[in-house]
């Protein structure tokens, strides 16, 4: 058994995942000796590091989270497994929209909060504690629809669907849509637009792609985690609009790719700045992230990404924590858990349909990180 002290060791989990390619968890991290003098590698190094992720607690710890629905079934399957793994340890995470969560830990009534948009600097003034924006996923925000009887792939120019938002096209064989569509039959239909009724992230990030690609979109309905829509029915977070758009034919709206994937819904290859039309994929959302710096403040907005490859609507999506916490256990599982998602988590993201980070963005979010717990035991066995 080794005993850490993390005053001892401010940039422990950053120096760890620099170090070990982020193969193994808490145990490699804290410098647990494993006899061969030389940090394990390869398969032998995740499994110790899975088999080690031991969180030592002097009492039970619950943990309560709630905010964005962008992530949530990923953040549901990591606490799931930390939890597994640590039984003293209950992290609840509730999907209520980014929004939400960013009242709730203002309110200071969660001990994380989850926005696919940033904080703004009022906002983060606005809480006593302090915040740490940690990005710890990625994603692409799709457009799915359901549309009986057309085969392959539905291509959207930029000025096609956001003429569908607006609702200046109303009909799946409109022109603006034909023409990008060789080949493909498309029905005289309705289209019956589904977009979020909460304040939500997901809404944040995709008007503000909006509005960096149509002055039209930007002067008359703008940017925000809640907008008057021009047209279509609203449903609650990303479960919500996925399932209005499976029980609605003729519908598109705006979901997470993951949500997508999973319910299998189709979704359209959009143009981006260069042009091409790309299908989401991890692949073209990973091009997205190369695209981009994240700054020391992890804040990063990708409106418009540049890039051939590049899915042109593509967010990071950050956990909110607090600088400190009144009870030293409840920071320390909150290091913990969040160290966990920096490393173990990052292997089933794409699984579920999101982007692994980047190395060098899991360090930055890592040292960030060590400044929730200033004074710990990490106890590996």
């Amino acid at each position: 058994m080794v005993l850490l002290h993390q005053s001892t060791a401010r940039t422990r989990l950053g120096t760890c995942l620099s170090a070990l390619a982020l193969s193994v968890g808490l145990a490699a991290c804290s410098g647990a000796d494993t006899g061969t003098g030389s940090p394990p590698t390869g398969d032998n190094a995740t499994e110790q590091g899975a088999a080690n992720s031991k969180l030592a607690l002097n009492s039970n710890v619950t943990l309560n989270g709630a905010g964005a629905s962008f992530p949530a079934p990923l953040y549901q399957r990591w606490f799931q497994e930390f939890s597994q793994q640590n039984p003293q340890l209950q992290i609840n995470y509730q999907s209520v929209g980014s929004g939400a969560g960013v009242k709730q830990f203002t309110a200071k009534t969660v001990d994380f909060g989850a926005s696919d948009v940033a904080m703004k600097d009022e906002e983060i003034a606005a809480v006593d504690r302090g915040v740490l924006l940690l990005p710890m996923t990625a994603g692409s925000i799709v457009l799915a629809y359901n549309l009986e009887g057309v085969e392959g792939e539905l291509k959207l120019t930029r000025q096609a669907y956001v003429d569908i938002l607006l609702g200046k096209i109303t009909t799946w064989n409109d022109p603006a849509i034909a023409d990008a569509n060789p080949g493909v039959t498309l029905p005289d239909e309705p289209i019956t637009v589904v977009h979020r009724a909460d304040g939500s992230g997901t809404t944040g990030v995709f008007t503000k792609h909006l509005s960096a690609i149509s002055e039209e979109w930007k002067n008359s309905v703008g940017e925000g985690k809640t907008v008057e829509w021009p047209t279509g029915v609203g449903a609650k977070g990303n479960e919500g609009v996925t399932a209005q758009i499976q029980q609605t034919p003729g519908s598109i709206g705006y979901v997470e790719y993951g949500y997508a994937k999973n319910n299998n819904l189709k979704f359209a290859a959009l143009e981006n700045q260069s042009g091409q039309f790309i299908v989401p994929s991890e692949e073209s959302a990973s091009q997205t992230l190369a695209a981009v710096t994240l700054p020391e403040n992890l804040r990063a907005f990708i409106a418009d990404p540049e890039g051939e490859q590049s899915y042109p609507i593509v967010s990071y999506t950050w956990i909110l924590a607090y600088e400190s916490y009144d009870n030293p256990e409840t920071a320390k599982a909150v290091e913990a858990a969040i160290e966990y998602g920096l490393t173990k988590g990052q292997e089933v993201s794409a699984e579920l349909g999101y982007v692994p980070l980047p190395q060098n963005v899991r360090e930055k979010v890592a040292a960030k990180a060590d400044a929730i717990s200033p004074d710990y035991q990490i106890e590996v066995q």
